[in-house]
């Protein structure tokens, strides 16, 4: 009885050691806590990953690893935590902080539309926030110069569009001026060559005619002549 009664206790206090070492998700989330506000960021993001593995919905950890991934500039990371993080959030001050966050990582990434929805967002779940409120004043003037300069580089581009058009217009037009031109001068020279060919049959034809008729002179000339010989003799 003795030896299983020291048995029993001996599990127990084993079993109570055991409980006693295991960590909570709270207690992953103090430790992280402590190494980021030491700047120990990658250690951080460690321990707030364990929280979550004990934790799979602790939206205090996703959060907390989104500062840490923030931190160590994984901004696509972060924005993924702080997006769980929020769908989980039921706390309208974590809210706000959660998408004032976010915000920030759209604000550095231009994406300016989303960024402004972000700010307003945060601003819904805390009013109170000048710091969101400036930064959704910054964001919208930063949209609206932005759009300013879009409008300015489609009308740059345009006008570029339209000086291109204009000289390949011109350009066109140089080179059917050009064809046109060539067309001409093969016409004339054909016309020439047609004129050239029908002055030489003409003169080819006047030549043989002046000497047909000197030849018919020739001819005359001696019947005369034979005919004034017959009668001398």
């Amino acid at each position: 009885m003795l030896q299983k009664g020291y048995f029993i206790l001996l599990m127990l206090l084993t079993v109570s050691a055991v409980a006693f070492g295991q960590k909570t998700d709270r207690d992953y989330l103090r430790s992280g806590n402590k190494l980021y506000k030491d700047s120990l960021f990658v250690k951080a993001e460690v321990d707030y990953r364990k929280a979550l593995e004990v934790n799979p919905k602790s939206s205090a950890a996703m959060y907390n690893l989104g500062n840490a991934l923030l931190m160590q500039q994984k901004a696509q990371e972060a924005m993924e935590q702080y997006q769980a993080a929020s769908r989980l959030e039921k706390d309208k001050a974590k809210l706000a902080q959660i998408y004032h966050n976010m915000g920030v990582i759209l604000q550095s990434s231009k994406k300016l539309p989303e960024c402004i929805e972000a700010y307003k967002e945060s601003l819904r779940n805390n009013p109170h926030d000048n710091e969101t409120r400036y930064n959704l004043a910054l964001a919208q003037k930063q949209l609206k110069d932005q759009q300013q300069n879009q409008n300015q580089d489609k009308q740059q581009e345009q006008k570029q569009d339209q000086k291109q058009d204009e000289q390949q217009q011109n350009k066109d037009q140089q080179d059917q001026d050009k064809k046109d031109q060539q067309q001409n001068n093969q016409q004339q020279q054909q016309n020439q060559n047609e004129m050239s060919k029908e002055n030489a049959e003409q003169l080819l034809n006047a030549a043989m005619q002046d000497e047909k008729n000197v030849q018919d002179k020739v001819k005359k000339q001696i019947q005369i002549q034979g005919k004034k010989l017959d009668k001398d003799w």
